[in-house]
């Protein structure tokens, strides 16, 4: 009799565990990257607490996405890096029927994500955005004067501007699929290339401003513009965004412009997917449903100031954010805007030994 009660006691516990286990998501996104209150209140929507980590490059996801076992149940891959962890089975396929608010999407967008996930059958669009370049208008004038190329790449990939600017801080993302493809653009090379003559052109034009490079990190930069510490930063357009709030807010004299270089930029998606051992594939889809609810996915671009592909949203985003060409490019920027590329195994190597005498200076 004992015997058994205890069984059924152990049941009872293995139940409720099971049970609170699925009242668990753990996120793993970018830095600076939702809305205060989008967690909070998809807990008091679902009550599933959320577990949520932050990262600040593709390189750190991919490497826990392609070794298994993240604990991770959703996360958030660039299209291009998400193409081939998708090839590695790192993804599993969305169940749509318990995202009713895939609806919401905008399928021109979607349309062109599904370039690096067929159908879109492992991802929804996140947000999505450009890298250009952030910088603080007044010191960049004092330095270069008024007429200062702040629309070409040239303000950082000329060593002339570099080194003027070096005294005021020029920052660069710690993201050698971007920088590089962005130099040989500047080069009049094809930014989608994947000539490895091409990588070696792009790293020694990076290499001949290296000196003047404060840094090369893909969240510190944020405050730093904010604050004033560093005048140019090549970024992603929403966290320069935010740099120019931050600053705003602090009324410190600081005034920070995107540009997206009249040459082009890369445009890029943000994609939230589930991984294929994620332990609570369930509570993971509310989440992904609920960051498509029109109303969240409007909050989450009015504070982070990137766009997004939830085209139910748009008549909730702020005017000042939907018409400013920075975060929505005009048509005439889109015509210029490059796709992230899909690198192989010897393309990769070759990259990451550039980049590895890039940031050793060496």
């Amino acid at each position: 009799m004992k015997t058994k009660f205890a069984v059924a006691v152990a049941a009872a516990i293995v139940a409720q565990s099971a049970s609170a286990q699925e009242n668990i998501v753990n996120v793993y996104n970018w830095s600076d990257y939702i809305a205060e209150d989008t967690l909070e209140k998809f807990t008091a929507a679902t009550g599933i607490e959320v577990n949520y980590d932050v990262y600040d490059s593709n390189e750190v996801l991919e490497a826990k996405m392609l070794a298994g076992s993240s604990g991770y149940d959703v996360v958030v891959p660039t299209s291009g890096f998400m193409q081939r962890q998708i090839a590695a089975g790192v993804y599993q396929p969305l169940n749509r029927d318990l995202l009713p608010n895939i609806a919401n999407m905008d399928p021109d967008l979607m349309s062109s994500a599904a370039t690096y996930d067929p159908n879109n059958e492992h991802s929804v669009i996140y947000m999505w955005g450009t890298t250009g370049i952030g910088y603080n208008t007044n010191k960049v004038a004092e330095i270069l004067g008024e007429d200062a190329p702040t629309n070409s790449w040239a303000l950082v990939f000329d060593p002339a501007n570099a080194e003027k600017l070096a005294a005021c801080g020029i920052t660069m993302l710690d993201a050698p699929t971007e920088i590089l493809p962005a130099a040989m653009n500047y080069l009049g090379l094809d930014p989608e290339s994947i000539d490895p003559a091409d990588f070696e052109a792009a790293a020694a034009l990076v290499m001949t401003v290296r000196p003047y490079i404060r840094y090369f990190h893909s969240s510190q930069y944020i405050n730093d513009l904010a604050n004033g510490e560093v005048c140019v930063s090549v970024g992603w357009s929403g966290d320069v965004f935010i740099a120019q709030a931050r600053a705003s807010e602090a009324e410190n004299g600081v005034e920070i412009a995107y540009v997206i270089p009249d040459e082009g930029a890369l445009q890029w998606f943000d994609m939230l997917g589930i991984p294929a051992d994620a332990p609570h594939p369930e509570a993971a889809h509310a989440f992904i449903n609920f960051i498509m609810d029109a109303q969240i996915t409007a909050d989450i671009t009015n504070y982070v100031w990137y766009a997004n592909g939830n085209l139910a949203s748009m008549p909730l985003v702020e005017e000042d954010i939907t018409s400013d060409p920075g975060i929505f490019p005009t048509e005439a920027a889109k015509a210029r805007l490059w796709n992230t590329v899909v690198y192989n195994s010897r393309q990769d190597r070759s990259i990451t030994r550039l980049w590895t005498t890039i940031l050793t200076g060496q």
